[in-house]
This record gives structure tokens, C-alpha cells and sequence, in this order.
């Protein structure tokens, strides 16, 4: 297969220093706020986007190094295939967050429920429109087994690199 290769388009901005203790989800990061700092070149790009009260943020997990295709999630204790899960280190390290949009000030892009470590480059921004995902019963797999106050949960370092054996448990 060919390669594919992106460059930022920008940088999200966020209190969260390090990997540790980030929220693991949007749902456990309400009311926690950042910014998206776009680069200039691509400012026309958000005309009308003011009329989304949420936006889709497809980033890189800049912290990420390597990959495992079998994880512990950061929700289960169970060795899950990397795929089913939404754990960082996976073979493009590429993640997802829908955030709500407070505001736009030229460049900058007021954001609420930030999951993401601070400096994580932004290679995307897509309105999130939930008529689009269909209207088929959605199934979770292993997680509909998993209690939903779960999702208060934050971040350990447990995908920052490949020496941790939390990811590899079970292989």
C-alpha cells in the first residue's frame, strides 16, 4: 500500500500537561475548556461553522509511540483487540473528539469537553451532525457490559510507550 501522509493544519490547546490524569472521553471532560488554534492559511475553511454547536476533531496522538493490536482499554481489565477499543496506540495513531464550540475569534476556536493533552496537533475539523450516523440500533460490544459511571474515569500513562505491560496483558 502507498503511504499517506498529513501535516497539522493546527494545534489544540488544552490544561492538560501531560498524558496522565486527561480525561478519557469527551462525556467525562464537561465543562472543561480549550482552544483550537488554526493555522492561518486555513481560516476561510470556517465560514459557517458558527452554526454548529459541536465539531468533530480528528487529531494526532502526538504522545503515542508504537503500537499494540492487543490493549487493555482504559475501561476493562480485559485484553481487548485494539480496533474495538479507542486506545491510543494503534498502528496511525489518529483520535477523535466531538467538542462543543463556544466561539470563533479569528483563528482560534473556543472548545468545551477537551480529552486531549495540550500541543496534540489537529489535522481535521468536520460539524457533528447526529442525523448522519443512521438511525440502525447501535450495539458497544464489549463495553455495553460496562457500568456507565465508568466514564468519569482519566488517563494513565498506560499508552504512552511500549514498556508498560498493562497494554500487552494477556498476549
Amino acid at each position: 500500500m502507498k503511504e499517506i501522509t498529513y501535516s497539522p493544519i493546527g494545534i489544540i490547546h488544552t490544561p492538560f500537561k501531560t498524558i496522565k490524569n486527561v480525561p478519557i472521553q469527551p462525556v467525562a471532560a464537561i465543562g472543561i475548556e480549550g482552544t483550537v488554534e488554526l493555522e492561518a492559511s486555513y481560516c476561510e475553511g470556517l465560514q459557517d461553522v458558527t452554526g454548529f454547536s459541536h465539531i468533530v476533531l480528528i487529531y494526532h496522538f502526538h504522545l503515542s509511540n508504537g503500537f499494540s493490536l492487543k490493549v487493555v482499554p482504559f475501561l476493562d481489565t480485559a485484553t481487548r483487540g485494539v480496533f474495538s477499543t479507542r486506545a491510543p496506540r494503534r498502528p496511525n495513531p489518529i483520535g477523535l473528539s466531538v467538542v462543543e464550540l463556544t466561539g470563533i475569534d479569528g483563528n482560534v476556536l473556543f472548545i468545551k469537553n477537551v480529552d486531549m493533552v495540550d500541543g496534540t496537533p489537529l489535522l481535521d475539523i468536520k460539524p457533528h451532525i447526529p442525523d448522519f450516523a443512521g438511525g440502525s440500533p447501535v450495539r458497544t460490544g464489549w463495553f455495553s457490559c460496562r457500568p456507565v459511571k465508568n466514564l468519569n474515569r482519566v488517563a494513565d500513562e498506560r499508552f504512552k510507550d511500549g514498556t508498560d505491560d498493562r497494554d500487552k496483558k494477556g498476549d
